[in-house]
């Protein structure tokens, strides 16, 4: 069995990229784990993930704190929020599909656009948090 963080990353990242209006927004499939050298602007990382164990007396569990970066230019500010926007609609309280967890929940905590300092560089950070359990 994965380890749910990894399924979780994989059932965000087929979400995001099998979405078309996320698509036509980003200009493609343009969703990332790291951030790429040469990738045309708009497109979308997969950040830092951190994991608390959320398990009771009785039932494993396990809380994700998830981010995601949008990373825009020519659009501007405007053009990151309606990026942001799709997101927080295609993932917030979204029933993904993971194997062998399941996810009770996952919902936006935190967002924030902002320009980068000394560049035409557009930068949205998306917080989730999500709790999966594994299958019993």
């Amino acid at each position: 069995m994965a380890h749910p963080s990894a399924e979780l990353q994989q059932s965000i990242f087929s979400t995001l990229t099998s979405d078309p209006a996320l698509t036509a927004l980003l200009g493609g499939p343009k969703v990332f784990d790291r951030r790429p050298e040469r990738a045309n602007f708009p497109y979308l990382t997969l950040g830092r993930t951190a994991v608390v164990d959320w398990s009771t007396g009785t039932e494993d569990g396990a809380e994700h704190i998830l981010t995601l970066h949008v990373w825009a230019k020519g659009g501007g500010k405007a053009e990151t929020y309606a990026i942001m926007d799709k997101v927080a609609e295609k993932l917030n309280d979204t029933a993904l599909a993971l194997e062998g967890h399941h996810l009770v929940n996952l919902r936006l905590q935190f967002a924030e656009a902002r320009r980068e300092e000394d560049s035409s560089t557009y930068h949205g950070i998306l917080r989730f948090r999500a709790v999966t359990e594994p299958l019993a």
